[in-house]
């Protein structure tokens, strides 16, 4: 079986948190999903199209992990 990529395990944490990314694009909604990853708290940006998920950038960002520790208190 193949291991879950880094990008998507965001996606699979139970606790994960979704939020707006209100910053960029006015031409479709642009999306954050904070979760954990093996490494830490990793944020995901991403969009919808067509019912797939369009993952655009994700890295381990302090903004991401503060948001979701203040979120999951």
């Amino acid at each position: 079986m193949e291991s879950v990529s880094w990008k998507r395990a965001a996606f699979l944490d139970p606790l994960r948190v979704i939020a707006a990314d209100e910053a960029h694009s006015k031409k479709e909604p642009r999306l954050f999903c904070i979760g954990r990853g093996q490494r830490g708290i990793l944020t995901v940006r991403f969009t919808q199209r067509g019912g797939h998920i369009r993952i655009i950038g994700a890295g381990y960002w302090r903004k991401g992990k503060e948001f979701y520790e203040k979120t999951n208190r």
